[in-house]
């Protein structure tokens, strides 16, 4: 199987049963997934209500560039490169992107900065 293939495939199934986590939970706040192939984003969006307050905002963001995995926001409690690494994706395969390009040579995943 190809990278970029194998990348989408392993993405989506993380995405996803992050989304299953939020469906049997019970919470009042919705999840919804979004997948572009075409533009290899890849987000699960958290949407609803806390009492009069609106809850709108991006759990997850990945995104697939230069053949890397890109992931743009994560609020998850444990990091999902965590789930990308037991997936079997390497770390040198992981940006961590919501670090600026200077932090990232400091952590145990790639340094793009590009």
């Amino acid at each position: 199987m190809d990278r970029l293939k194998r990348y989408r495939e392993i993405v989506q199934e993380v995405l996803r049963e992050y989304h299953q986590l939020n469906e049997k939970s019970g919470s009042t706040i919705e999840s919804a997934l979004a997948f572009d192939e075409v533009q290899d984003q890849y987000l699960l969006v958290l949407m609803g209500w806390h009492k009069d307050e609106r809850i709108k905002s991006v759990m997850i963001h990945i995104r697939l560039k230069d053949d890397k995995i890109w992931i743009e926001e994560d609020w998850t409690e444990d990091g999902v490169a965590t789930d990308l690494l037991q997936k079997g994706i390497l770390r040198e395969e992981i940006v961590l992107a919501f670090h600026p390009p200077h932090v990232r040579q400091y952590t145990e995943f790639a340094p793009q900065v590009a």
